[in-house]
Formats: structure tokens, sequence, C-alpha cells
């Protein structure tokens, strides 16, 4: 996964002002959800990594997905998170 990790990390990076990462999942989820962030990409996870995040974002107004844009992010561990602006961009 590591090297498709980087090839995304690539192509989204020239495209920001900065990546943060507080290193917990559902930590940068609060914060899209509380507006310090823009977005979130994460491949591999959990549903126990995810879940309340999740809940946190759509509460606030914001989407959630799988890469493909769709709701299988539970199965798949695969989550895109955002304001609408910036989820429709990621």
């Amino acid at each position: 996964h590591f090297q498709h990790y980087l090839k995304t990390f690539e192509a989204l990076f020239p495209q920001t002002a900065g990546v943060r990462r507080a290193g917990a999942a559902a930590l940068d989820l609060a914060y899209v959800a509380a507006g310090r962030l823009d977005g979130f990409w994460e491949m591999s996870l959990k549903p126990w990594d995810m879940a309340a995040g999740v809940l946190l974002v759509t509460e606030a107004g914001g989407l959630v997905g799988d890469f493909h844009g769709e709701k299988s992010y539970m199965d798949s561990g695969n989550l895109i998170a955002g304001n609408p602006k910036v989820y429709k961009s990621l």
C-alpha cells in the first residue's frame, strides 16, 4: 500500500497549501468536522478508526466516501472526507 499512498500524495501535494497528519484518523476527522482541516484521505483503515469521525464530519455538513465516491469505505478501509468543495477535488 505504501507505493499507492506515495502516488496519491504526489498527485495531491502540489494542489495543497500543506499536508498535516495528527497520527490518528479519528483526530484528523474531528479536525475536518471542526473546520481546522479541509480534507482527509487514508487507506486501509479499520471501521473503529473511522466510525466516530465519519459521524462528526457528516453532522458538520461534510462529505465522506471511498476513493470512488461510493459509501463502501467501511468495507474497503479507504476513506476520503472533507468539506463539499474539497471532497469533490479529492
